[in-house]
């Protein structure tokens, strides 16, 4: 057993590296691509929105908006029904920024994945999702 968690160790570790790259190429920092991919479907969620969605606590989620909103990536504007609310929204920047960084994020999944069969696949999903539902305590479904 410890060698399928040191085998999923340094995948993990393998799959940031090569994401972290590619990101940076584009002025993004990991895991600020995941927020940025919620954002370029749904614009002007407010942070605990943003949070659930990402499966994050929220003051993560406003540690990361501060930091994307310095390198001009989001706006941080009040919600004009309720004042008391903050919404990001994207910039032209990120907008920008969204085919290149897909584009890279399926180039990374293609040269990951490129040694598996389509089924070694699904089964590597259905293992994944299983790992992460009984760690994380949420309630994913498998394929």
């Amino acid at each position: 057993m410890t060698d399928v968690v040191r085998l999923l160790t340094r995948a993990q570790k393998l799959l940031r590296t090569a994401t972290d790259s590619a990101m940076q190429e584009h002025g993004v920092r990991i895991g600020q691509n995941l927020v940025l991919e919620v954002l370029w479907d749904t614009d002007g969620l407010t942070p605990g929105d943003l949070a659930a969605r990402l499966d994050v606590a929220t003051p993560t989620v406003v540690n990361t908006a501060a930091r994307m909103e310095a390198a001009g990536l989001l706006e941080r504007r009040r919600d004009p029904d309720d004042r008391r609310l903050v919404r990001l929204y994207l910039t032209p920047k990120a907008r920008a920024a969204e085919a290149p960084i897909s584009a890279a994020r399926r180039e990374i999944a293609a040269r990951a994945l490129a040694a598996l069969t389509p089924e070694e696949l699904t089964h590597l999903e259905n293992a994944l999702t299983k790992i992460v539902t009984t760690l994380g305590g949420t309630r994913e479904t498998t394929r």
